[in-house]
């Protein structure tokens, strides 16, 4: 897709000079975009979609492990009651 709207936008910057000058015009906005965009790391639609399937992952395992040290916690902390009975 970003490829795609590179070459349109190179198109457009051809067509909006003189014929003589087209050519080097495309090549130079697509020097300049490209540069840009290799700048801004941008990712593609696929690679972003992985990285928030794996952060769904991880969060549901935050969860679940904050969950079971919830559970444990409840598990290991002494009653008041068994401790008024000791007094």
């Amino acid at each position: 897709m970003l490829t795609r709207i590179l070459d349109q936008i190179a198109a457009t910057a051809r067509a909006a000079v003189p014929p003589e000058f087209g050519q080097d015009a495309e090549k130079n906005v697509r020097a300049v975009l490209d540069s840009t965009f290799q700048r801004l790391r941008l990712v593609t639609r696929e690679e972003f979609e992985v990285q928030q399937a794996v952060l769904q992952r991880t969060r549901e395992l935050v969860e679940r492990l904050e969950r079971q040290v919830a559970e444990l916690e409840s598990h290991s902390k002494p009653s008041k009651s068994s401790n008024s009975l000791k007094t």
